[in-house]
């Protein structure tokens, strides 16, 4: 008979299963979220022509022979128990755009082998994971595409300088980490638009900035990109240190006439002080 440990365990969601997967023949879209798969069904792999697939919320520990997807464009493998030994075969999805990891069980970087990753990537999603560093390959010069990086909720300490490598960058939320600093080679991803770095460690012993105290923010994140949109609730520092900061006065123009903007009718972004009192 073979394993059944791919499909549901009652004969109602091995039929609801089956029939999602059949109507994927036609729709190229496949959404098998919730149902408590421990593999991927087999016949998935037969999909040859899917563009999408949402396999979040399982019980999902490998990705079998996803890496034949060839033709998916959007990947959910949020909240399953993948460690990075496991995505191994989405290095092969050469036409992937977007990619959730948020909610699995991906570590340090040194003890598990992070895969190399589509270089046609837009939106990558790793949060709520157990990252203490960036993985090398989410900072590298092929992901010249990446527009949106969430890396929220791990344990990371610090920013690579490789972070300059990700020239299309508009969007990097951070929040619920142990960041002290941000790099001054985030202020060369020059389309930046939007940074959230709620509820880390960021602090201001004195706004005297010399090089034994340096700037937590450097001058290049507010003066080089074109942020509009920072977060820093619930780090221990205070809206009126903030002020001080060299450059903050360029960042608070440029989102003077985004409000302008978006008043007039263009897009609205959060005008909030940073979320800091």
């Amino acid at each position: 008979m073979g394993n059944t440990s791919s499909q549901p365990k009652n004969k109602t969601g091995k039929k609801v299963v089956s029939q999602k997967i059949e109507n994927a023949k036609k729709t190229n879209i496949l959404s098998l979220t919730e149902h408590k798969l421990e593999e991927i069904p087999s016949e998935v792999f037969h999909l040859t022509s899917l563009r999408t697939l949402d396999i979040s919320k399982n019980k999902l520990q490998r990705l079998g022979k996803i890496g034949q997807l060839t033709e998916l464009k959007t990947l959910n493998c949020d909240d399953n128990s993948l460690q990075s030994t496991a995505l191994a075969p989405i290095s092969k999805l050469a036409k992937l755009q977007s990619l959730a990891l948020g909610k699995n069980r991906l570590e340090d970087p040194a003890n598990q082998s992070f895969p190399s990753l589509p270089q046609k990537i837009k939106t990558l999603k790793i949060y709520h994971n157990s990252l203490s560093s960036i993985p090398k390959q989410i900072v590298h010069p092929q992901l010249r595409m990446l527009e949106k990086l969430d890396l929220a909720a791990n344990n990371l300490a610090s920013i690579p300088a490789e972070i300059s490598n990700l020239v299309a960058l508009t969007e990097l939320i951070l929040d619920n980490n142990v960041i002290v600093s941000i790099p001054n080679e985030l202020g060369h991803v020059k389309k930046l638009k939007a940074l959230s770095l709620r509820n880390n460690y960021i602090q201001v012993k004195s706004t005297n900035f010399t090089d034994i105290n340096p700037q937590p923010i450097p001058s290049s994140v507010f003066e080089d990109t074109l942020l509009i949109d920072l977060n820093l609730h619930g780090n221990p520092m205070t809206n009126t240190q903030l002020n001080e900061f060299e450059g903050f006065d360029a960042f608070l123009e440029r989102r003077k006439k985004k409000k302008t903007t978006a008043l007039t009718g263009g897009a609205l972004v959060n005008m909030s002080v940073c979320g800091l009192e």
